[in-house]
């Protein structure tokens, strides 16, 4: 049995946000693969920042060089001087100030040219994983789950990916580089006084930044929740429309939307409040941090100790730093709201898996397919046990079906033998395939020797053409079509305007429930397993349409094991054998004929669906007033 820990460790995937430190190493394997791109990268980076910090050297060198030269001209040497200096200094330093510029921009789009790459590969490789881990989960998170959020975690977690990586590279990275540039230049070049209050300047800026975005960062989460839940509300209310118009329920699934939306709204208010009164310290700190350094230059100036160009180099200066520095605040918060969408999606990531292969598991091998469930037990939740003790026997090549009132536990041993769960080792008893224990074979060539008639078919949206070839992707045109005849669908599926190319819809709802079983048989004709599961497969077609469906059934199923989840018994009669199970035990056994003869559980189903049988043929027509025309 299934212990207790289980559901609740695995099911709910941990809401506690993890460390942004985490997040930001759990992304860094993505991008060493391209470690030359990114040590290329970051050199371009430097390269660009040098060249960024010769722009106001460059700047200053000609207003001091076109100081001299007013300077001459009020000495009343304006006849050759002038002239002789523009020639031989201004000229230069301006085309040297436009190389200077030109080399800032080809070196920040060789360092995107050589990083897209990068980026984009990082974001592939880990929706990639992402989804294929999603995929080796089990059937207990799915069903605990909503898709609907669940997919909007994956989509803001990929776009997180690149705003982070975006974000580092081409804003907070090269403001660093660039502060301790002029930090340096100022100490070498000026008073000490000019690095030190830029300095605390900055480090009071990122400091009431880092602290005010945390505080802000719960109303971030909160509308990412919310954003979920009310996209999970939407999908889930789409999804399930017909049930919405069967009950005239539009304004009621409207109204939950809508609270959702309005805690969403509420949580978004704060969140742009808390943004306003951020921006705004961030302005003060940035106004007071210029005052102090102008009005020193200022002094500077009016001594003699600067010149004017000083003066412009320093200003310059100022605003490369803070023209950026105020950037970066609305980085760092996009920054932490990447950080909290990647999270969800790592957490994702993270998810224990609840039905693994056992290292080096050796794929099964099928020779004449007997099936054989020994002692099982198994419950979903500890407090409800589904399985007691049930053992039985599916020789090769038979036909075996399991039949019981509904709730018995029937369609538990189909999920079973796909291992959509795992018996507990000791507790749980074992199901084997030619003697392999399931468990300890590769979950793939497991499901690829079974195939399912599933009792609730869901059909992708694509072309009935898709989800026939599903059971087989590589199978040939004439292989899916003569799988279609098999199941007594072509013809049907030639009527239709577009052929095998019309689409089915949402979950296939296009197409009635007969013809999506139909697709299903087909599509299982296609697979072409050795080992047949049949659950309920023919419930949702009427008599004649079961019949002609049965004798396909029993001709596919001839000389395979197969397993017959059923509920009408008039479907199981040539069966081998008839497994009667109620309350998740097995309590008759035999053929059709035997059951019968013992009168027991299978004798008074059988008895009494002959007798809705007999009053079903026996009812008059029912007319409809004001359809009676029709």
């Amino acid at each position: 049995m299934r212990r207790s820990s289980a559901s609740s460790e695995l099911s709910p995937i941990s809401t506690q946000p993890r460390n942004d430190w985490q997040t930001i190493i759990s992304l860094l394997p993505y991008l060493a693969t391209y470690r030359g791109r990114v040590v290329l990268a970051l050199t371009c980076l430097i390269g660009a920042k040098v060249a960024n910090l010769g722009v106001p050297i460059v700047m200053k060198r000609i207003v001091d060089s076109l100081a001299s030269v007013r300077h001459l001209t009020a000495l009343g040497r304006a006849d050759h001087a002038p002239a002789i200096v523009l020639l031989g200094g201004v000229g230069l330093l301006v085309v040297a100030y436009a190389v200077v510029r030109l080399s800032t921009s080809l070196f920040t789009e060789l360092r995107e040219i050589l990083f897209s790459k990068v980026t984009q590969s990082a974001v592939r490789q880990l929706a990639l994983k992402v989804f294929r881990h999603l995929h080796g989960l089990s059937l207990r998170f799915h069903l605990e789950r909503q898709t609907g959020g669940m997919s909007r975690d994956i989509e803001r977690g990929t776009r997180g990916i690149t705003q982070l990586i975006s974000y580092s590279l081409y804003s907070i990275l090269p403001t660093l580089v660039e502060v301790g540039l002029v930090l340096g230049f100022f100490i070498v070049k000026y008073e000490v006084y000019y690095a030190i209050v830029t300095f605390v300047a900055l480090a009071v800026y990122i400091t009431f930044t880092v602290k005010m975005t945390e505080w802000r960062t719960h109303f971030r989460r909160t509308m990412n929740d919310l954003d979920s839940r009310a996209n999970s509300r939407a999908i889930d209310s789409l999804l399930n429309y017909e049930t919405v118009k069967y009950f005239g329920n539009e304004e009621w699934e409207a109204q939950r939307y809508d609270e959702n939306l309005q805690r969403y709204r509420s949580a978004a208010i704060k969140s742009q409040n808390s943004l306003s009164v951020l921006n705004f310290g961030q302005q003060a700190i940035i106004g007071a941090g210029l005052v102090f350094i102008l009005w020193r230059a200022t002094e500077g100036v009016m001594a003699g100790k600067l010149t004017l160009g000083d003066l412009v180099l320093i200003n310059t200066f100022m605003l490369q730093l803070y023209i950026p520095l105020n950037f970066l605040g609305v980085v760092y918060r996009e920054l932490k709201q990447s950080l909290t969408d990647m999270d969800r999606m790592f957490t994702l990531l993270s998810a224990p898996q609840e039905v693994p292969d056992t290292p080096d598991a050796p794929d099964l091998i099928v020779g004449g397919a007997q099936v054989r469930f020994e002692h099982v037990n198994f419950s979903y939740e500890p407090a409800r046990q589904i399985l007691h003790d049930v053992s039985f026997t599916i020789p090769a090549g038979t036909t075996t079906a399991v039949v019981g009132h509904s709730g018995s536990g029937k369609s538990t041993l189909a999920r079973l033998m796909f291992r959509f769960y795992d018996l507990e080792r000791g507790t749980g008893g074992a199901i084997t395939i030619d003697g392999q224990d399931i468990r300890d074979v590769t979950q793939d060539s497991l499901r690829a020797s079974i195939g399912i008639v599933p009792q609730d078919t869901v059909l992708f949206n694509d072309s009935i053409y898709y989800n026939i070839a599903y059971g087989r992707p590589s199978a040939t045109r004439d292989e899916v079509i003569a799988a279609a005849r098999a199941a007594h669908i072509h013809d049907f599926i030639e009527g239709l305007p577009n052929g095998y190319e019309t689409p089915v819809g949402e979950r296939g709802l296009k197409l009635s429930g007969g013809e999506k079983q139909r697709v299903a048989i087909a599509r299982t004709i296609l697979k072409n397993p050795p080992i047949l599961l049949f659950d309920e497969a023919t419930s949702a077609l009427d008599s004649r349409s079961e019949r002609a469906i049965q004798h396909e059934l029993d001709l596919i199923a001839r000389e395979r094991t197969t397993l017959i989840i059923a509920h009408r018994l008039s479907t199981v009669v040539h069966a081998q054998q008839i497994i009667v199970m109620d309350k998740g035990r097995i309590v008759e056994r035999g053929t059709h004929a035997e059951l019968l003869t013992a009168g027991g559980l299978f004798a008074q189903m059988w008895a009494l669906q002959q007798q809705r049988a007999a009053q079903v043929e026996d009812a008059p027509e029912v007319v409809v007033a004001g359809e009676g025309g029709r």
